[in-house]
């Protein structure tokens, strides 16, 4: 999908350049909608940018709702064209037509990530509160521009890490924070799966350049691992080729540094065939085969947390290796995080509730996941900008 306004490029490194560059009057200008709590209609309009895999599980997330209305569409695409005569909605080939006609709430924007910053520059420019899919954007200077954008003038930006709205994620969150497993000293995470060829094949800009793993992928976990253990001081890493001779890579590792002091390792890959992946661990998508095992362990001073299992390790008496240690499994009420982060989403644009992944704590992600690309580029140790 393509809009036909380019409101941010890539020389653009912040909101000032941004502003002297073409400038933000527009946001000033444009129509001041309702968008408190208190003239808004009980029912929400949204439209979906971008009827891809994720677009389409947003978009059966909406019909679930009765306070939500998806009114349109904005995708080029044959089959977005399908899908829309198919559930009588009306569809654009970009923003800039859908605005022309129609007068959302909010946009979900699941278009393919080089699109981000620029179709959520625009949405802002038209005062329009954004749920943002993962990566905020490809840089660090493109995030940053339309984070400050947004922070400026109040324009909430929802970013789409959903794995937060997980009751497992909460739970685990509660766990840690509670101090049962004391310090966090560790953390180790994997994320390995094979996708098929097809998966490629369908969206070639998945073979391309900064579309491989590190950035669709593992973004997601070191979202979590930093919304679990903190902040990410430096990173060290390391790449390989995609086997499959793409452009990006398909196998990364990495060595955290957090500023807590604790240290994490992570691993990724979409070409090894394994059951460690949050996909086939947490039963969140039920489009994946679900495992029996976990992919995170947090361990601390007076005890370890695997997830998503959720079982917490411990010595009840003196903590020693040489006694014995036993297993607890917490419980929780299970939940479909893709509808919780919806419903939270409909709070955000009634101004009920601030972003769980507001636009800054994206662009802190972002940069961790530039960390590990120029570490593995360098082969240096890379400190993450704070």
């Amino acid at each position: 999908m393509q809009s036909s306004i380019f409101l941010l490029t890539n020389e653009s490194g912040s909101f000032g350049s941004f502003v002297r560059r073409f400038g933000f009057c527009a946001i000033a200008k444009c129509d001041l909608r309702a968008k408190d709590n208190k003239q808004m209609s009980d029912t929400i309009k949204l439209v979906i940018a971008g009827l891809g895999l994720v677009g389409k599980r947003h978009a059966d997330a909406i019909v679930k709702e009765d306070d939500i209305d998806l009114i349109a569409i904005v995708d080029p695409s044959e089959d977005a064209v399908n899908y829309s005569n198919k559930n009588n909605l009306p569809i654009y080939p970009s923003l800039e037509d859908m605005f022309l006609k129609e007068l959302p709430d909010g946009v979900i924007l699941a278009t393919p990530t080089p699109m981000h910053a620029e179709h959520a520059m625009y949405c802002l420019n038209k005062k329009c509160p954004i749920m943002l899919e993962k990566p905020i954007a490809t840089s660090s200077e493109e995030a940053r521009a339309l984070v400050e954008a947004s922070e400026h003038f109040e324009i909430p930006v929802l970013v789409g890490h959903h794995r937060r709205h997980n009751p497992i994620i909460q739970k685990a969150r509660e766990i840690i924070l509670s101090g049962e497993i004391g310090q966090i000293r560790a953390i180790h995470a994997n994320c390995w799966f094979y996708k098929s060829d097809d998966y490629f094949e369908i969206a070639p800009w998945r073979k391309q350049k900064g579309a491989g793993p590190i950035s669709v992928n593992l973004v997601h976990d070191i979202d979590l691992i930093r919304h679990l253990c903190g902040q990410v001081e430096s990173v060290q890493a390391q790449c390989s080729p995609s086997i499959r001779g793409f452009e990006n890579e398909d196998l990364a590792a990495a060595l955290l540094k957090f500023e807590n002091g604790a240290i994490g390792t992570i691993t990724v890959s979409d070409s090894i065939v394994a059951s460690w992946s949050w996909e086939m661990t947490s039963k969140e998508n039920p489009i994946y085969p679900s495992t029996s095992e976990s992919c995170y362990v947090i361990g601390g001073t007076h005890g370890s947390l695997s997830i998503p299992d959720l079982t917490v390790w411990t010595h009840k008496e003196k903590r020693d290796w040489w006694k014995p240690i036993t297993s607890a499994s917490v419980s929780y009420e299970p939940a479909d995080p893709l509808q919780n982060q919806l419903r939270h989403f409909l709070n955000v644009v009634k101004n009920n509730e601030k972003p769980l992944v507001s636009g800054r704590e994206g662009f802190r992600t972002l940069q961790v996941i530039e960390a590990i690309q120029k570490s593995a580029l360098t082969q240096q140790s890379v400190k993450v900008e704070t």
